[in-house]
């Protein structure tokens, strides 16, 4: 539950979930205390008195499990935590990712898999309503805030190479020229242009997935890793069709046998004396 999280963190995580137990009249601080406080550290507290209209929560709920959807769909990305169209500071619905453990080294696949799982919102909205809203402006500002460390500090664009290009101080001017500047530009574009396909092509292709969830979600509110697994694995569940049964009726079956039997005195060589087969039926 607290992957990445400093000790100031998790002492305010505490502190939310004493007040929360408190207000309970709890004597002890539980494990849905603990889980709403650490909502509250990483996401702010909730905010139901934020009036929603039904076809915002609609979007809403889309654009959130199409963040879901995306990221469920990359091997590299962390574990779903949670997904809820309920307001906190100031997302109108969140969508968390929690690693399994601490990590101090990050892979470029593992950073394509979350510029990828932050445009998962917006190609859901395209997606869906043919149309796209304001709510995906911090996901843009993050993916394109990974895409241009990857290509001006961890090195790795392919088109720049093993270079750093950035400032060096707050009040420092860029130390590259203006058509290098070009190249950076382009690269980003390339790396968000290529992280936002991908997120399109996932929700494109379990679309029928992403209408079920989001349709669940917008009842329910809230979904957890758990619930979401469940959901997700329905997906892989083939339904059975049951065909009729049909009943061969007894006058039928005196003309198939009155049939076979013309048949074996019509033929030459035949060596069956004992009762004629049934017919095969064709299917």
């Amino acid at each position: 539950m607290t992957p990445g999280f400093t000790g100031a963190d998790l002492a305010n995580l505490l502190n939310e979930a004493a007040i929360l137990a408190a207000r309970n009249k709890k004597v002890a601080i539980g494990r849905q205390e603990l889980d709403e406080a650490s909502l509250r550290v990483m996401a702010g507290p909730e905010k139901r008195s934020r009036m929603i209209t039904p076809e915002e929560k609609s979007i809403i709920a889309y654009h959130e499990v199409g963040h879901a959807l995306v990221m469920k769909s990359i091997a590299k990305s962390d574990p779903v935590h949670k997904v809820s169209v309920i307001s906190r500071g100031q997302a109108l619905g969140i969508t968390i990712q929690l690693p399994l453990k601490d990590r101090y080294l990050t892979s470029k696949s593992e950073l394509m898999a979350r510029m990828a799982a932050a445009m998962g919102g917006r190609a859901a909205e395209e997606i869906i309503f043919g149309d796209v809203t304001t709510g995906a402006k911090q996901d843009i500002e993050q993916a394109t805030s990974i895409a241009r460390q990857m290509v001006c500090e961890f090195g790795m664009s392919e088109r720049l190479g093993l270079v750093t290009l950035h400032r060096r101080g707050e009040g420092d001017s860029l130390f590259f020229s203006e058509l290098t500047a070009a190249d950076v530009d382009g690269e980003v574009k390339a790396l968000t242009d290529a992280a936002y396909r991908q997120a399109y092509d996932i929700c494109q292709a379990r679309r029928t997935t992403l209408v079920r969830i989001a349709e669940h979600l917008q009842v329910v509110e809230t979904i957890d890793g758990d619930e979401l697994d469940r959901l997700l694995l329905d997906e892989a569940v083939p339904v059975a069709v049951m065909l009729p049964r049909v009943e061969e009726s007894a006058v039928a079956g005196r003309i198939a046998a009155a049939e076979a039997h013309d048949w074996e005195d019509t033929s030459v060589g035949s060596a069956g004396d004992g009762e004629p087969e049934p017919p095969i039926a064709a299917s």
